[in-house]
């Protein structure tokens, strides 16, 4: 039995891995941005798989604000909350209320039954760069990384990459600086998050989404950092617009 249970377990997984091995959209990060754009592109039936770095997909929602598990979004995003089956409370103003693991669970549950591949404790460590555009990711065990093991990655192929990997957009800022190109951005490099500012980082970060170099897009907080604009905090309407536009320009512009 026991030899049967682990045969199952890496006959399985490897069919998973081998089937990513070349990707019409490579997401890096599956937090709400990143599970959303998954979502939306498996759903047109493109292939795509999430890289996610630790054990737990859905990014930052899980903990809600300082451990509050609530989190909340604006109005104008309750029909896609109603279409993902996730609750909302509704109050006088243009904000709601949701229980952050609930989001999280649907927004995976969500991207999953799509058809997206997440693999997690998967860390991307760098890009695939060919004839001027970013064509594929390089990935490794995040614990390998993590204890610096000498230990060489794999490689996927992908039409286009999303970084998806949060507030200090670390891809992006690789690909700008071992590939010594300028990057679609004001300063042509990585230029780094800004203070709070709720609206404004609301605003900014489905603002900022979109291409920054051929083969490489960015969404969520990632696109924010990149572009220089401020955080928003436990509200995550943006996010999910993010992910959505992300998905829609994908569509549009590679495949």
């Amino acid at each position: 039995m026991e030899q049967l249970i682990s045969r199952k377990i890496i006959r399985r997984y490897l069919e998973k891995l081998e089937g990513a091995l070349e990707l019409d959209a490579a997401i890096v990060g599956a937090g709400p941005s990143g599970l959303v754009c998954a979502g939306e592109l498996a759903r047109a039936g493109r292939r795509v798989a999430i890289f996610e770095r630790t054990l737990k997909p859905g990014g930052g929602i899980w903990g809600g604000a300082m451990l509050y598990n609530e989190i909340v979004l604006q109005k104008e995003i309750t029909p896609f909350l109603e279409a993902a089956g996730i609750r909302y409370e509704s109050g006088q103003d243009q904000l709601v209320t949701a229980d952050s693991i609930e989001v999280a669970s649907a927004l995976i549950y969500r991207a999953v039954h799509a058809g997206a591949r997440i693999f997690n404790g998967v860390t991307v460590e760098d890009v695939i760069f060919k004839h001027d555009r970013v064509s594929g990711v390089v990935i490794n065990w995040s614990p390998v990384l993590d204890e610096s093991w000498p230990v060489d990655p794999l490689m996927v192929a992908a039409r286009c990459v999303l970084d998806a990997g949060g507030h200090d957009g670390l891809l992006s800022a690789k690909v700008a600086r071992k590939a010594g190109v300028r990057l679609e951005t004001e300063s042509g490099e990585v230029m780094g998050e800004k203070p709070m500012w709720a609206e404004k980082g609301e605003e900014a970060t489905v603002a900022n989404t979109g291409r920054i170099y051929p083969g490489l897009y960015v969404s969520g907080m990632a696109a924010n950092g990149v572009r220089g604009s401020f955080r928003m905090g436990p509200i995550f309407g943006g996010m999910i617009l993010s992910g959505q536009k992300a998905a829609r320009l994908i569509l549009e512009e590679e495949v």
